[in-house]
C-alpha cells in the first residue's frame, strides 16, 4: 500500500489560519450592521436590506473575474493584495454614519472579499496533495464554517459590550493577523505563462461546469433561506434563543467535514453526493413540520451535516473538471453558484414566506432540493464522468 501523501504541511495550517481569521473579521459584522443601522442611524428595514445586499452584488460582479486573475497572475501576489485591502476598508466603517456611505462601503468590501476568497481557496487546492483533495478542501472549508458559528455570537457581545468602534477594531485586528499568517503561506512553484491568454468566456466560468451550477442553484438556493430567515422561523414558532440554530448547523458541518471528504477521495463522489443531498431534504422537511426546540436544533444538525457533505464534494467536482491552468475559474464557478443560489434564497424565500409562511417556505425548499437530487442523478452524474480530469 503506496504510503499516503502529507496533508498538514504548515503552509496549509498558515493557510488555514489565514483563512479563519478572515472569516472571523468578516463575520463580525454580519449580524451587527444591521443592528447598528436600525438602533444608531435610525435606517427603515427596507433600507438595511439594500445596504446588506451590496455586498453580494459585488461578489457576484468580481467572482468570474477573480477567477481568470488567478489563473493568469501569481496567485500568492493577488491574495495578499486582496486581503490587504479587504483589511484596510475596515477602517472606513469608523466614518460610516449615512446609508449611502453603507452602501458603497459595503460594496468596495465585497469586492475585495471576493478576490481574497477566490484566490484563499485556489492556493489551498495548490497545496493539498491530489490524492487528498476532497479530505483537504473539506478541512479547509471548516475554517469558514467554524468562523461564520462563532464570530456572529461574539460580535453581538463586543457590540453590546463596548460598541460598534470596538467591533470594527476587533475585526480589524483579526484582519491584520490574516494578513501575517498568508504572507508566511509557501505556494508551489507555477509554470510563468508565455502570454496572457485572451479574454474569453470560459476563461469566467467553467463552460463543462455550466450543467453542474445549475444543479447547485436549487441546493444554494436552500443555504440561502437558512441564513437569511432560519433564526425569524424560529422566534415565530416561540423557540427561545433561535440563534442557537446557528451552533448546531455548524457542529453538524464541522462534524461531516471530517469524515465525508476522505470517501471521496476514495472515489465514492456520487454516493457522498446523494447521501449529502438526502439529509438536507430531511433536515428541511423535519425543520418545516416539528416546532420545538429539540427538533429545531436536531434539524440543524442534519442540514448541518447535508451542507457539510456537500460543499468539499461539489468543489471537487469543479476542480476535478479543470486543469491546473483553470482552476481559479473553477473555483469562481463554484462560488458564484452559490452566490447566486444564496441571493435567490433571500429574496424569493421572503416572498413566499409572506405569501405562506416560513414553515411552507421550508417544505418547498425541501421540494427545491429533491428536484436537484433528480437532476444530478439522471444528468450532472453523467456531465461530470464525461468531463473529469482526475488528479490534474
Amino acid at each position: 500500500m503506496p504510503e499516503q501523501e502529507r496533508l498538514w504541511t504548515r503552509s496549509f495550517l498558515n493557510a488555514c489560519a489565514a483563512n479563519f481569521l478572515s472569516a472571523c473579521a468578516f463575520f463580525l459584522l454580519m449580524p451587527t450592521i444591521p443592528i447598528y443601522l436600525s438602533e444608531q442611524l435610525q435606517v427603515q428595514h427596507s433600507n438595511i436590506g439594500i445596504v446588506l445586499s451590496s455586498y453580494a452584488i459585488a461578489l457576484l460582479l468580481i467572482r468570474p473575474f477573480s477567477g481568470y486573475w488567478v489563473d493568469i497572475y501569481a496567485r500568492k501576489s493577488l491574495y495578499l493584495l486582496g486581503l490587504s485591502l479587504f483589511v484596510s476598508l475596515f477602517i472606513g466603517y469608523y466614518f460610516a454614519v449615512t446609508v449611502m456611505y453603507f452602501i458603497i462601503l459595503r460594496f468596495v468590501h465585497g469586492l475585495f472579499w471576493g478576490i481574497s476568497t477566490v484566490s484563499a481557496n485556489t492556493i489551498a487546492i495548490d497545496i493539498i496533495p491530489a490524492s487528498r483533495r476532497a479530505e483537504g478542501i473539506g478541512y479547509f472549508g471548516v475554517t469558514m464554517n467554524v468562523a461564520m458559528a462563532i464570530a456572529p455570537f461574539i460580535a453581538v457581545d463586543i457590540y453590546d459590550e463596548y460598541g460598534f468602534s470596538v467591533l470594527i477594531s476587533s475585526a480589524l485586528v483579526m484582519g491584520v493577523l490574516a494578513v501575517i499568517t498568508a504572507s508566511f503561506i509557501r505556494c508551489p512553484h507555477r509554470k510563468k505563462l508565455d502570454e496572457i491568454p485572451p479574454i474569453s468566456f470560459d476563461r469566467f466560468i467553467l463552460i463543462k461546469g455550466i450543467p453542474i451550477m445549475i444543479n447547485q442553484l436549487f441546493l444554494a438556493f436552500g443555504w440561502g433561506t437558512l441564513v437569511a430567515y432560519a433564526v425569524l422561523y424560529g422566534k415565530e414558532i416561540n423557540i427561545q434563543n433561535a440563534g442557537i440554530f446557528f451552533l448546531f448547523l455548524a457542529s453538524g458541518i464541522v462534524f461531516s467535514r471530517v469524515n465525508s471528504g476522505r470517501y471521496v477521495d476514495r472515489g465514492h463522489l456520487h454516493i457522498v453526493m446523494m447521501i449529502a443531498m438526502c439529509a438536507i431534504i430531511v433536515g428541511f422537511v423535519s425543520f418545516a413540520i416539528f416546532h420545538n426546540i429539540i427538533m429545531y436544533s436536531a434539524s440543524a444538525f442534519i442540514l448541518g451535516i447535508g451542507y457539510g457533505t456537500l460543499f468539499p464534494a461539489l468543489q471537487t467536482i469543479y476542480i476535478n473538471m479543470a486543469p491546473s491552468s483553470k482552476r481559479g475559474t473553477a473555483n469562481s464557478t463554484y462560488l458564484t453558484g452559490f452566490d447566486l443560489g444564496i441571493g435567490s434564497g433571500m429574496l424569493l424565500g421572503a416572498i413566499f414566506a409572506e405569501k405562506y409562511g416560513f414553515a411552507s417556505m421550508y417544505l418547498i425548499t425541501a421540494g427545491l432540493c429533491f428536484v436537484a437530487l433528480v437532476m444530478y442523478w439522471l444528468n450532472s452524474r453523467k456531465v461530470y464522468e464525461k468531463n473529469k480530469l482526475i488528479f490534474e
